[in-house]
């Protein structure tokens, strides 16, 4: 396993993240997961495996051995009673997360390619109230491709989100908020959305960073509900 720093300094020492740049195929192989790729392509299926792989070492480090991790009706993958986890997985990397519910209710992350989003899918993935802040910061920060990180933030949001509601998010129903220098981001889930005041989540508090400049590496975020 290749040692990247994606998400090294994004959750606290608490929370196991496992990052790979290489497929793995370690065993043993679950049936009940193994069903759920039986027709994919190779390639997804190296990337289900792998994606499992990094997930039940970071169980291992909270005493979890031998987890399988099926998907349940909506896709989620259904972790161990106790366990707050998250998976990602772009071209050329895969990593999952970890927490004991007894310290965290909620995880997420996500990883991009450190490339602009297309321009005809803005209209999906920005309020208009996001637009203003992704032109000030592409003024004074524009090796970063912001569009794609905010994104990836709202991705990172939705998978913690989702575990603890049961509800789908859209992207415009959630506003992101960036600190640049300090590599934070604050998500606000529209009042619209009952379930965000029932389970204490009308906001979330993420970090974020960037492997290289637009155009090279990943970008990385996390999310998480204390």
């Amino acid at each position: 396993m290749k040692s990247s720093k994606i998400f090294a300094d994004l959750f606290p020492p608490s929370v196991p993240v496992v990052e790979t740049r290489i497929e793995l195929e370690e065993g043993p192989y679950y049936p009940e997961e193994e069903r759920y790729i039986a027709d994919a392509v190779p390639e997804r299926q190296r990337e289900f495996r792998t994606v499992r792989v990094c997930a039940r070492r970071a169980l291992r480090e909270l005493g979890h051995e031998g987890a399988a991790l099926v998907p349940d009706e909506k896709r989620a993958p259904i972790w161990p009673a106790g366990v707050a986890g998250s998976m990602t997985h772009c071209a050329g990397f895969r990593a999952a997360a970890a927490a004991s519910t007894n310290d965290i209710r909620g995880v997420g992350i996500d990883a991009e390619l450190h490339v602009p989003l297309p321009e005809e899918i803005l209209d999906i993935i920005l309020l208009p109230e996001e637009r203003p802040m992704v032109e000030d910061l592409s003024a004074r920060y524009p090796d970063i491709a912001w569009e794609r990180l905010i994104f990836s933030a709202k991705e990172s949001v939705f998978k913690a989100w989702f575990p603890l509601t049961r509800q789908w998010l859209d992207f415009l129903e959630c506003r992101i908020l960036i600190d640049a220098p300090a590599r934070r981001f604050q998500a606000r889930i529209r009042a619209l959305r009952p379930a965000a005041a029932e389970h204490g989540l009308t906001v979330i508090d993420g970090r974020w960073m960037a492997e290289g400049p637009r155009g090279r590496g990943l970008l990385g975020t996390s999310a998480i509900v204390p």
